[in-house]
C-alpha cells in the first residue's frame, strides 16, 4: 500500500481506481500500526487498489472523510462509500466486504 501525503492524492486515487481501500491511521496509535499487516496482507492477497495516510499529518483528509477515530478502513466503489470499519476492524467482515465489491 502506499503512502499519500496530500488529500489531493486521495482524491485522484479514488478517480483513477473504480473499486479502493483507504486505510488510515494516526502516528501513536499502536492498535493502528499491529492492524496494518493484516490489513496489507489481505490487500495483497485480494489485488485491490489501496492506500494509507495518517490522519495527524493529513488533517484535510481527516476532516473531509468525517473520521473521528483510528484506525479506519473505508472501502470505495465508483468514488463512492461502500464500506466503513472505524476503531475494532472485524478482518473476516472486511474481507467479505473486499470479496463483494471485487464481484460487482
Amino acid at each position: 500500500m502506499k503512502q499519500i501525503h496530500q488529500y489531493e492524492e486521495v482524491l485522484s486515487f479514488l478517480n483513477k481506481n473504480d473499486k479502493a481501500l483507504v486505510y488510515v491511521m494516526t502516528t501513536d496509535c499502536s492498535v493502528c500500526h499491529a492492524d496494518y499487516p493484516k490489513v496489507a496482507s489481505i490487500v495483497k492477497e485480494t489485488d485491490i487498489p489501496a492506500i494509507y495516510f495518517l490522519a495527524d499529518k493529513l488533517p484535510e483528509a481527516a476532516g473531509q472523510l468525517s473520521l473521528f477515530t483510528s484506525p479506519v478502513v473505508i472501502l470505495y466503489k465508483s468514488e463512492r462509500e461502500y464500506h466503513r470499519q472505524a476503531r475494532i476492524i472485524d478482518f473476516d467482515t472486511l474481507r467479505l466486504r473486499i470479496d463483494q465489491l471485487i464481484q460487482e
